[in-house]
């Protein structure tokens, strides 16, 4: 796991960005390793140092990474979007997804009437288009 990697000599992001020394106790050190220093200077950023300590020390050492991972996720968004942050960017996928579903309910339709004309015998019709000249709406 990448949060288990043993630490090299020199200070994770977070205490070089806070300017102090980094310990062997340092709770940010297998989570923000110095060669990531925008990682944690987005997630101080946004939630402060005092309050992203406080947090990993409330989460269980195996959930450690995926929290950190999440918060800097959050802080990314938040500070792209200041007003919405993680709830626009879930609006707007919620938002492809619909449309996505709309269209593919749309292509289904329009696959189950061209295989439908494909399948009638009772005119010899030649289609010369792609989809029979099928406009958005299948026909």
């Amino acid at each position: 796991m990448r949060g288990q990697e043993p630490r090299s000599t020199s200070s994770c992001a977070a205490c070089k960005l806070l300017k102090r020394r980094c310990t062997p106790n340092c709770i940010f050190a297998p989570y923000f390793r110095s060669d990531e220093p925008k990682k944690f200077a987005k997630v101080h950023k946004v939630f402060g140092d005092s309050n992203v300590s406080k947090i990993l020390i409330e989460v269980p050492e195996e959930e450690r990474g995926d929290t950190v991972n999440s918060l800097a996720y959050e802080a990314e968004i938040r500070l792209r979007d200041p007003v919405y942050g993680c709830i626009g960017a879930i609006a707007l996928l919620q938002r492809k997804m619909i449309q996505l579903q709309h269209d593919l309910a749309l292509a289904r339709a329009c696959l189950a009437w061209y295989t439908s004309a494909i399948g009638s015998t009772d005119d010899d019709r030649v289609i010369t288009e792609p989809f029979g000249g099928l406009s958005a709406d299948c026909g």
